[in-house]
């Protein structure tokens, strides 16, 4: 078999990253020295390598995370955020989610909350998790719509099968009609079997009354609560610390 037969037949099987390996090896005199099998284990290891991240850009797509670029590195340790770099380092572990534990993050506006639920999205993406993103305000108008149009067991569905979900900004809109009843559906479709990550502006003192109905209140924080890790972030506006720092002229 020539050379352009083998890298057809590769591309035949879709094997991309073993074809840019082969080709890589071709190329370069060095791997005339390796043995077969260090040069077969090289395209295996590329082409595995290439189906990962193949696999981590469509989970990041599906993710419907606004912020893609967050990342550990880029977490701001200030002192007056209160964020504890040793419970951070804990966390980016990622055992929550094999234990089935949520992360509950507090703080008033612009301290960060929806960032740093995203850096955990995107660690927990590249570690090969379902990830799924969405605005309280939003879950609840889909479960709506959905209990109208007939889909809601569908919804409920969806919502179930991600390894980690994101639900931000709890509390900034009142609940009407039956959003506490929707809202403990999906969670109690996640307790003990997924994680879910929650940011609110509410203290976790005042979710009980935010939710407006003590039977699923009740219901909701002893779920949610008790299997939960904390940060309180603290300080003022992190959008206005940045903008301040962005027109300082030096």
């Amino acid at each position: 078999m020539t050379h352009t037969q083998l890298l057809q037949k590769i591309d035949n099987l879709g094997y991309k990253g073993m074809k840019e390996s082969y080709q890589r090896q071709c190329e370069d005199i060095d791997y005339t020295k390796m043995s077969f099998e260090e040069r077969l284990h090289q395209l295996l290891d590329a082409q595995e390598l290439f189906l990962k991240n193949k696999r981590i850009t469509m989970n990041h797509r599906l993710s419907k995370i606004k912020d893609k670029q967050a990342s550990l590195d880029a977490i701001e340790y200030l002192p007056q955020r209160g964020i504890d770099r040793a419970q951070i380092q804990s966390l980016t572990q990622l055992n929550f989610i094999t234990s089935k534990h949520n992360i509950i993050i507090t703080g008033k506006t612009g301290t960060g909350k929806s960032y740093l639920a995203q850096v955990f999205a995107n660690h927990a993406i590249h570690h090969s998790y379902k990830v799924y993103y969405v605005r309280m305000p939003s879950l609840l108008e889909e479960i709506r719509i959905a209990r109208i149009d007939g889909t809601y067991i569908n919804v409920l569905k969806k919502y179930s099968r991600f390894q980690l979900l994101i639900l931000d900004d709890f509390g900034v809109m009142p609940m009407v009609d039956d959003d506490a009843t929707n809202l403990f559906e999906i969670i109690e479709d996640r307790t003990s079997i997924n994680s879910t990550i929650i940011t609110s502006q509410l203290p976790v003192s005042e979710w009980y009354n935010y939710l407006n109905n003590n039977t699923i209140a009740d219901a909701i924080l002893d779920r949610i609560v008790h299997s939960s890790h904390r940060i309180n972030l603290t300080g003022p506006s992190m959008r206005k610390i940045n903008s301040i720092s962005e027109n300082i002229e030096y």
